[in-house]
């Protein structure tokens, strides 16, 4: 199935001056249209609590955001042992990405088990809770938590999760961030990008399947591959659009592209892993369902973890 492409009759974002970037008023009329849309504490929080029973369970920090709080929870190894590698799973770093989340926590229930003894785990399924909520990209300061994982981040979900690594950072095998790419990043999150910084927007193509973001600073093609491989069992594989690109960027092996991520500020950059990537699923197809979705994502988290054990740290 091709690429969707958005329509270019888009209308001018609703909140704004096209070509000036929001300033206090703008952000306050934006965050006043944000509203609830599902619970965390259902969805997320209910779910981590009886895996208490069978794991660590800590809460790495919380969010105020006025008037609600929410605690961020990680999920670790009980068996930790200090002489065997970390394998890293963040889910929820956009909130509205819902199969991420899921997928994570699937992740845990159903699979973390086989990997005792073998590595340590550290899995933080929905690093954006209040965006989890409202099913958006930014946090409620109109901040994307993805391109805030740096130095003196803005964004307190990054911050937090940055604070949680730091003391495993240098052990980190293999780190892999569970994301999707969706019709809605065309119809809302990137006019709205384009409107809060003052730029026009251009439309782009929605990839139809499952890709992959590989480092461009420090690729691991067989690694990719390997996920790659593993999902397509689940479910579809992206195809480039005429360009030979998937949402902009070259396409360098089969649904795999390349990003800067500690350049960008992405999740997926902020350990020296040697085996690192960023997963995109489509929860959009019509060839793919919500099971489907959060299958493949538990699906790539042990193929990369899989293959980082099998090969080690590369030299």
């Amino acid at each position: 199935m091709p690429s969707r492409t958005s329509d270019p009759t888009t209308p001018t974002y609703p909140i704004g001056t096209p070509g000036r970037p929001w300033g206090a008023a703008e952000k306050a009329l934006w965050l006043s249209r944000q509203s609830r849309k599902r619970s965390y504490e259902e969805d997320v929080s209910s779910r981590i609590e009886p895996l208490r029973a069978r794991f660590d369970v800590e809460a790495y920090g919380r969010l105020d955001y006025h008037p609600d709080v929410y605690p961020l929870f990680a999920i670790r190894s009980r068996d930790w042992r200090d002489e065997l590698p970390v394998a890293l799973v963040t889910g929820g770093v956009h909130g509205y990405e819902t199969s991420g989340v899921h997928g994570a926590l699937r992740f845990v229930e159903a699979h973390a088990a086989d990997y005792a003894g073998r590595v340590n785990l550290l899995v933080a399924p929905c690093v954006s809770p209040w965006a989890y909520e409202r099913i958006h990209r930014w946090n409620m300061h109109a901040i994307d938590p993805n391109r805030s994982f740096r130095e003196d981040s803005p964004a307190a979900e990054s911050a937090a999760l940055m604070r949680l690594v730091t003391p495993v950072r240098e052990r980190v095998l293999v780190h892999i961030d569970l994301h999707e790419t969706t019709d809605s990043d065309e119809s809302e999150f990137r006019p709205a990008l384009a409107a809060r910084d003052g730029k026009p927007f251009e439309p782009g193509e929605i990839p139809d399947g499952f890709y992959l973001v590989d480092d461009a600073e420090h690729p691991q093609p067989e690694f990719q591959q390997a996920v790659i491989a593993a999902v397509a069992k689940v479910t579809h594989i992206a195809a480039p659009d005429a360009d030979g690109r998937i949402i902009g960027a070259p396409v360098v092996a089969p649904g795999v592209i390349r990003y800067p991520l500690r350049e960008l500020g992405l999740c997926a950059g902020i350990t020296r892993a040697p085996y690192r990537t960023t997963t995109e699923v489509y929860p959009d197809s019509p060839r793919a369902t919500p099971e489907q979705c959060n299958a493949a994502q538990a699906t790539a988290v042990c193929a990369a973890i899989e293959f980082a054990l099998a090969r080690g740290a590369p030299r």
